[in-house]
């Protein structure tokens, strides 16, 4: 009993000893940080004074406020490119994108290396009436190089009064020339959720453009609308959609999930930074053959909603790869009505798949060149121009047939058609 009772001492004791020396290291971990956040501020400050005392322009060496959110901006784009700091305009600007209404023209952008590059123009604004198409670099905004800009300033610039015109330079893969469009800016309201139809053979087929606020509120009336009309399966297109909200996505594929079902989860720096969003449905959920329609100018929340249903099987993806946006940023806001948007986890699809870089594969791979998405894009703007010959007269191209609708179609009627032998199989 007595070595029982001296092990029992002693191993409290080492215990004790090894929990004391582990916070002894935490402390000692904490203080190094300290100690070298301090070194770096020192240094900072001792950059700042040289800058103040021996800059040859005496009145831009004393601003230090500009000179110190100058520093912000750099030290947030050395990160990554969707991390930045936000002066109190570009905050507005940003909170303005998320209610889904701005003065513009209508083009989602991102900073690719130092140029500013279309991830995708906005449905039915006049970016997209304008040609634009997703790949296009800007190069000048009213004659004034674009190259080396962050990407607040490309959009600051871009950005005006509706009804005011501005001039555009875009690069284009292929083409030699630079393309100098004059665009008029419009108030941009930009419907989630669009172009809802019914396709033969009882197909229903929605478009979502972008991922805001109202999304998932015109998504299910989408649903209701087409499920009233009798549509026996679902084709949803978020091609050239460049995503918004995450918990807008959530709130799309909800629907579609039981209570309790994983739909996508969000991975932080430390493990126990796992976030999930799991449905909230009080339904049955709608069970119907599915296709999502993908290309390269699918992001981010669109990269969401493909990937979740891919993963459970509640839909194949025709198309081709995504984009590869799948960083969660986080706004925290400032002072002065600034804030920063930092980057702070990677989502995942409910198979633990990463979209970060890589995008999403489709399942049935159909790749349209830049020329054909112009073309489809043309068809979608002037549906009252379903005549060839009146389409080719207008735009001086024949319209082509939108391929990956078509194999999107082709394979949910061949999933109908093995339902209906299934049935008729059944005693």
């Amino acid at each position: 009993m007595l070595k029982r009772i001296l092990s029992l001492s002693v191993g409290m004791v080492v215990g004790t000893l090894i929990a004391m020396g582990l916070l002894h290291v935490v402390e000692l971990l904490g203080l190094r940080q300290d100690a070298e956040l301090r070194k770096a501020s020192t240094y900072y400050r001792q950059v700042l004074q040289l800058v103040q005392e021996q800059y040859v322009d005496e009145a831009a060496a004393e601003d230090v406020n500009t000179l110190t959110r100058e520093a912000l901006v750099g030290m947030m784009e050395n990160l990554d490119p969707h991390s930045s700091y936000l002066r109190a305009s570009d905050f507005a600007h940003l909170q303005e994108d998320l209610d889904s209404q701005f003065g513009g023209i209508g083009v989602q952008i991102e900073r690719r290396e130092d140029q500013v590059v279309v991830v995708a123009p906005i449905a039915g604004t006049p970016g997209e009436r304008a040609g634009i198409l997703r790949g296009d670099v800007v190069l000048a905004v009213e004659g004034e190089s674009m190259r080396g800009k962050t990407l607040n300033e490309v959009v600051e610039r871009m950005r005006g009064k509706p009804g005011t015109s501005v001039q555009v330079s875009f690069g284009r893969e292929g083409v030699d020339e630079p393309i100098e469009l004059t665009i008029v800016r419009e108030f941009i309201r930009v419907e989630s959720v669009t172009d809802v139809r019914m396709l033969e053979g009882n197909i229903g087929y929605v478009r979502i453009v972008q991922f805001s606020e109202p999304t998932a509120e015109e998504m299910h009336a989408a649903l209701a609308q087409l499920l009233g009309e009798g549509a026996r399966a679902l084709i949803i297109d978020v091609r050239n959609n460049p995503g918004g909200l995450l918990t807008s996505a959530a709130d799309v594929l909800e629907p579609f999930f039981e209570r309790g079902d994983l739909l996508v989860y969000t991975q932080g720096r430390q493990a126990e930074d796992r976030e999930e969003l799991r449905s909230r449905n009080e339904k049955d959920p709608i069970e119907l053959p599915m296709a999502v329609l993908i290309n390269a100018g699918s992001a981010s929340a669109a990269e969401i909603l493909a990937g979740a249903l891919k993963d459970t099987g509640k839909a194949v993806v025709v198309g081709e790869r995504s984009f590869g946006k799948g960083s969660v940023q986080t706004l925290f806001r400032l002072n002065e009505g600034e804030a920063l948007r930092l980057t702070t986890a990677r989502y995942y699809t409910p198979g633990g798949e990463t979209i970060h870089e890589r995008g999403v594969p489709p399942d049935v791979e159909v790749i349209m060149s830049p020329d054909e998405d112009r073309n489809v894009a043309l068809q979608r703007l002037r549906p009252d121009l379903n005549d060839p010959a009146a389409f080719e007269e207008r735009f001086g191209i024949a319209p082509v047939a939108d391929r990956q609708l078509d194999a999107a179609q082709a394979i949910l009627e061949a999933a109908l058609l093995i339902e209906q032998k299934e049935e008729a199989a059944q005693p």
